[in-house]
């Protein structure tokens, strides 16, 4: 790690913390330029205590009109979410960018690998802008085009690459939806998984599920009856990804070591804690979560599932909701006839998608009254073609699979 180094008297740092650079990193006073992209506005924000901030965002987004489109994803921040056209989930939104070809400008209040889908599915006269470009996706993060490429080069040398369909989550880069294009597999959410594996299983004998281990897992185990022991764990860090030939020849499901922060930190005993606290709950957790977890937990769904689910539930009943703590707390206020708590007694944000704040809003709906394009997201022609290519595939999957 590199950082510029700066004067102790400019650190006032905590007593006992020393200067070291992953104290400096953790404690906000410097970057990592190699692992931070983006941390830099072309221009000076506005004061995040300015008292002024949405009344500037009202008139900024008034004057726009319909020219600009503000998409807002369900784990966002309040000040935030306030000001979308649209909230949902991440695949969702882009369908509703792509639905508003006047719009000349789509701010995507989400992360970048969202942000990438909507230029994919938009027009070329449309340009995408993400607030902060530091609103990246740790899961999506998890898989590099260069790690998948040698990962099916190793299916390649068992000879099973062939039968190997890929099947990448939305949560994950145009690049690696630009691979899975490319070698005939598709594209899927957490709520048509089970469609996306069972297309899958019908054009071959194998799938290599990308970025996320725990929703192709609970997919293939829960919903296609596939056992523990049918899925194996590529872990792109090893030589052959810690897997022998015979593993990669004989499982079924081929599963990428990562995860999302946020859900993989529930834990089965953070669901036994929550029986305990409150009597009658209903655990209610996201396919994110680890394996131990849904199994241990009364219903499993996506985000948007789990936003119907909170809406039909009686007055009077209890829910422990295993998903990002923003959506969490919002679910709780809109349905204060119910008792609505996160499931882990340590409450986590998703850290990247809380890079979006008000200041970043302002000064990107500003600078479009202004004239200027900031943080445009575009992705090369021939990527969000083949990219293309997977989503529309998910989008032709026959409904009867569902």
């Amino acid at each position: 790690m590199t950082v510029t180094p700066v004067s102790p008297a400019e650190l006032d740092l905590p007593p006992g913390v020393e200067a070291t650079p992953l104290a400096l990193l953790l404690l906000g006073r410097q970057s990592d330029p190699s692992s931070e992209r983006g941390v830099q506005c072309p221009g000076d924000l506005p004061a995040a205590s300015d008292p002024t901030l949405v009344a500037r965002a009202r008139a900024a987004k008034a004057a726009l009109g319909d020219r600009v489109f503000v998409l807002g994803h369900h784990y966002q921040r309040d000040e935030v979410i306030q000001f979308a056209d649209v909230t949902g989930d991440s695949f969702k939104l882009a369908q509703q960018a792509a639905a508003r070809p006047e719009a000349e400008h789509i701010v995507f209040a989400g992360v970048h690998f969202m942000a990438e889908s909507a230029d994919i599915l938009t027009g070329p006269h449309q340009k995408v802008l993400l607030p902060d470009l530091a609103a990246g996706c740790s899961m999506a993060d998890m898989a590099t085009f260069d790690q998948v490429e040698r990962c099916w080069e190793d299916l390649q040398a068992a000879g099973v690459a062939d039968v190997t369909v890929p099947v990448s989550y939305m949560n994950s880069s145009a690049a690696i939806k630009a691979f899975t294009g490319e070698h005939g597999g598709t594209i899927c959410t957490s709520s048509n998984a089970k469609r996306a594996l069972t297309w899958a299983y019908e054009q071959g004998s194998k799938v290599l599920f990308l970025p996320d281990q725990h929703l192709g897992r609970n997919t293939a185990v829960r919903e296609l009856g596939l056992s523990l022991d049918d899925c194996v764990v590529y872990d792109p860090r090893k030589p052959g990804g810690g897997l022998s030939v015979q593993q990669l020849r004989e499982a079924p499901m081929v599963l990428w070591k990562g995860h999302c922060s946020v859900h993989g930190r529930f834990t089965a005993e953070s669901v036994a804690d929550v029986r305990e606290r409150v009597p009658g709950v209903t655990v209610l957790v996201h396919p994110e979560c680890r394996h131990e977890v849904v199994e241990a937990a009364d219903l499993v769904g996506s985000t948007e599932l789990i936003i119907s689910t909170l809406e039909q539930a009686p007055a009077g009943s209890a829910w422990a909701i295993g998903t990002e703590l923003n959506l969490v707390r919002r679910l709780a206020a809109a349905h204060p006839d119910k008792t609505v708590v996160f499931l882990d007694k340590t409450v986590c944000f998703c850290s990247t998608m809380n890079r979006i704040d008000l200041p970043h809003l302002v000064w990107t709906l500003e600078s479009l009254v202004a004239g200027r394009v900031v943080n445009q997201i575009s992705v090369e022609p021939r990527t969000a073609a083949s990219a293309r290519t997977a989503l529309d595939r998910m989008l032709a999957l026959p409904a009867d699979l569902g």
